[in-house]
């Protein structure tokens, strides 16, 4: 249990917390929670950052970090969706109709990211078994989480300034277009390892 596995669990249990303050506003008013959420989904999304720049700086790179992290990365980001999902449907009563397209919108956006997330991971599971091949991320990995990431807090906080998804929708669509094109990078670089017929 090194620092980078510390962080990363740590990662993990902060999640809840930030579910928490996503999914029940009504604890400590809809702007304080919102900016606590967005708060803790930062936070989380730096531990990620900061555990795998120390693995690989200091050689901490374990079987376990590599089963721990990308599970953690996924809870963080599915768990945002899905809260946002909910928080959105939730207020639309009140928001009126543009709570409730943006909600409807963003379902889809969500089914397209988790689909390819899974994806990846299934390709990724089927090339290592049995071939042993590891293809590392790329840089089209990289901006697909960085836009997530942007995406959700803006996405969060967004409601705070003003009414209406305008920016919230830019970022909406700048997730699923990385998304799609990591993904299609991604399948190309495991497809030649992928032999049918066996």
């Amino acid at each position: 249990m090194n620092l980078p596995n510390k962080l990363t669990c740590l990662r993990m249990i902060m999640i809840p917390f930030f579910l928490f303050f996503l999914i029940f506003p009504g604890i400590c008013g809809f702007t304080a929670s919102r900016i606590i959420a967005a708060a803790l989904f930062a936070l989380t999304a730096f531990t990620d950052m900061l555990d795998g720049k120390i693995a690989r700086k200091y050689n901490l790179i374990t079987d376990f970090g590599k089963f721990l992290d990308p599970l953690a990365d996924k809870l963080m980001v599915f768990g945002a969706m899905i809260g946002i999902i909910v928080l959105t449907y939730e207020t639309a009563p009140s928001g009126g109709e543009t709570y409730a397209l943006f909600a409807k919108i963003f379902s889809w956006a969500a089914f397209i990211i988790i689909f390819r997330e899974l994806a990846v991971t299934s390709m990724r599971m089927v090339v290592s078994n049995s071939e042993g091949i590891v293809i590392a991320a790329n840089i089209f990995g990289k901006l697909k989480t960085v836009s997530q990431i942007l995406g959700i807090i803006v996405i969060l906080v967004e409601p705070i300034f003003w009414d209406g998804f305008a920016a919230s929708y830019f970022m909406t669509a700048v997730m699923v277009v990385t998304t799609l094109f990591s993904g299609f990078s991604y399948f190309k670089s495991y497809w030649p390892y992928i032999n049918s017929n066996k």
